[in-house]
């Protein structure tokens, strides 16, 4: 199972009060959904057993955190969809893998092609070294707009297994296509990378997330690599609630 390693440093909890009991709860979720068994869960790739009921808490004030910047590439999906699902995930979590092989592509092919959903993705490195440079590398393939090849790859069966050591980024990075390695590389160990990876986990913490994966679709939070139609009941809840986005550009 998935959860965190100890931050090095206490980070702040950015959260104002209206977010705070949404924040508690997808913190709880988070946990009781994704709590180790023992030594050696961190590498399972079994289903959770707990999420947040999709027939329960909405939290409008947690629907802020949606970007919905048309230029995002870390993002897949109509920038004015009515549903927005955000994912705080690590390429080193079984739960995190599980969801992009079994249920994203269901999702996408479903909701994301129809224009009723989006996906952003959040960057939630939280197993060491290794979740950092992979985390960061997947954010360098965006800026040579592939990311989302890059995600597939370092999400096919086995491919956790092998680690992520600079060799093997390049490696994946040549298997989703992108086209100047080099600047790949160098993005990677840039401050660029690390400024937006640092972003996505502030947000993450500032939620109370902790661990992987967890989601927010429109205010709602999920935890774990939950059955299909936990996602789908929560997706249709939230688009027959949604109203449209004002002034909203259109995205990928």
């Amino acid at each position: 199972m998935s959860s965190p390693q100890t931050p090095s440093k206490t980070r702040p909890v950015l959260i104002v009060a209206g977010v705070a009991v949404a924040a508690a709860l997808l913190g709880l979720v988070s946990y009781t959904a994704t709590k180790p068994d023992g030594p050696s869960a961190s590498g399972s790739s079994s289903v959770a057993e707990v999420s947040a009921d999709p027939a329960s808490g909405v939290y409008p004030e947690l629907e802020k955190y949606a970007r919905r910047d048309a230029s995002d590439p870390l993002a897949l999906g109509r920038a004015d969809a009515p549903v927005v699902l955000i994912e705080f995930a690590d390429f080193k979590c079984g739960y995190c893998g599980k969801f992009a092989r079994d249920t994203e592509p269901v999702l996408v092919e479903k909701y994301v092609e129809k224009g009723t959903l989006r996906i952003e993705w959040r960057n939630f490195p939280i197993f060491g070294e290794e979740s950092e440079a992979v985390a960061r590398a997947s954010w360098a393939a965006g800026q040579q707009g592939r990311f989302w090849q890059f995600h597939e790859a370092a999400y096919a069966d086995g491919a956790k297994e092998k680690g992520f050591g600079a060799e093997r980024l390049r490696v994946l990075a040549a298997e989703a296509g992108v086209p100047d390695l080099a600047r790949f590389a160098k993005d990677s160990g840039g401050e660029e990378a690390r400024e937006a990876v640092r972003k996505d986990q502030e947000q993450g913490y500032a939620l109370g997330a902790s661990s992987t994966p967890s989601f927010l679709i429109n205010g709602r939070p999920i935890a774990g690599a939950q059955p299909l139609e936990t996602f789908t009941e929560a997706i249709e809840a939230a688009a027959k609630a949604a109203k449209p986005a004002p002034g909203k550009a259109a995205g990928r």
